[in-house]
Parts: structure tokens; sequence; C-alpha cells
């Protein structure tokens, strides 16, 4: 049976509330850590909180699969942060990423796989007959981009403070653009999923009523 498409089980498969204040530790941990001593014990101070995520999940049973990417996800950002040799620095590899993330969902609208639509129906075991419903994939497209400028909102933002090395608002817009942010893209995103699956609902109730007249029109006629 396919699952109810609400708020909850779109919010866990972004990684939940909880993950959201996980992903936010190691960031505000940076930042404290950084301007406390300096930029080696902010570094350090991020990977362990990330460690200890990591395994405060294991423990608790919980989906690994987030905390060990976002530990990966800011080793490189400490890495890069290292490598730079400035604070500001922790930040850049997600500015990019939204970049990155916000061209590939758009282009996906442009050859009509909206990511939004793919990445639904395969998780939940859908097939691809959405892709031949043009009102489902208009509707699929819609969310998609609204993902989209999500990533370029934060792109453009955390750009321009990164240039300006205000690394206090750096974290601040990370974190605040983050899950609370993609919170209003996916009001669009449950808008689209809805829409589609009322049409292919209707659409299928349909074939079934015409190939049951077809069936009974047979029955008359050789009866």
């Amino acid at each position: 049976m396919r699952r109810k498409v609400d708020e909850k089980s779109l919010l866990e498969q972004m990684g939940g509330v909880t993950g959201m204040v996980y992903s936010a530790i190691p960031v505000i941990v940076f930042v404290l850590a950084n301007s406390i001593g300096n930029l080696t014990i902010g570094i350090w101070s991020a990977l362990v909180s990330a460690a200890i995520i990591t395994v405060v999940r294991v423990v608790r049973k919980e989906t690994v699969q987030p905390a060990v990417s976002g530990f990966f996800g800011v080793g490189i950002a400490a890495f890069i942060a290292y490598r730079t040799g400035e604070a500001r620095g922790f930040f850049l590899w997600g500015i990019w990423v939204s970049l990155v993330y916000g061209g590939v969902f758009v282009t996906s609208v442009l050859v009509r796989w909206p990511l939004v639509g793919v990445a639904w129906n395969l998780l939940n075991g859908s097939g691809m007959a959405w892709r031949k419903d043009k009102p489902s994939l208009r509707a699929y497209d819609i969310a998609t981009l609204a993902c989209a400028v999500v990533f370029f909102a934060r792109y453009t933002v955390q750009q321009w403070l990164y240039a300006e090395n205000l690394t206090g608002w750096l974290a601040f817009t990370k974190i605040a653009m983050g899950l609370p942010l993609f919170g209003l893209a996916l009001i669009v995103v449950i808008w689209a999923i809805r829409r589609s699956e009322r049409r292919l609902k209707a659409l299928a109730a349909e074939r079934i009523e015409t190939e049951a007249e077809i069936e009974q029109r047979l029955r008359e006629k050789y009866s």
C-alpha cells in the first residue's frame, strides 16, 4: 500500500526535525570554538561534534545514512577551512553545493524528468506513469523549480556573506536557510504529489471502466 502523502512522511525522508538539529550542531560548535579559540580549535571541535552525533544515531538505532553523509560534509568543510586558512572557508563547500543542486534541478525540468517526480515515485514504487500525464508532469515541474529557487537563494545570500567575510551570519543563514526554508518548498511539493496522485487514480478508474464496457459489449455480441 502506498504511504499517505503528508508533511510528516516527506519530512522523514528529508531528515526530519531531529536531522535539522543534528546538522546545525557542528556549525554552531565551529563558530563558537573559532571565536573563543582559533581556526584549528574550531575545525577539530566541529569534527568531534559530528563524530559524536554519528555515534549517538547509531546507538539510538536511527537512520545512519544522514549522519554519515553529514559527517563527511563536515569533514570536507573542515578541510577547505584548513586549506584556505579562513573560518569562512568552512561554508564554501555548502555554498557551491547549493549552486550545483539548483542547476541540476533546473536541468531535470528542461529534459522533462523533474527530480521531485522522479525521486518521489521511485521511493514509493509508483512507476513512471506520471510522465505520460501532462498535468502531473507540469505539477512536478513547478515543485522541482520551487526546490531550485531555494538552492539558488541559499547560494546567492551565502555567497554574498562569504565575500563580505561575515562568518557569524554565514552560520545563521546556513541553519535558517536549511530545512526551515525547504519547508516552504515542501508545501509546493506536497501539492504536486497530491495533484498527480489524484490524476493517476482518476485515469486508472477510467481505464477500468472502459475495459469493463468493452467486455460487456463483447458478451452481449457473442452471447
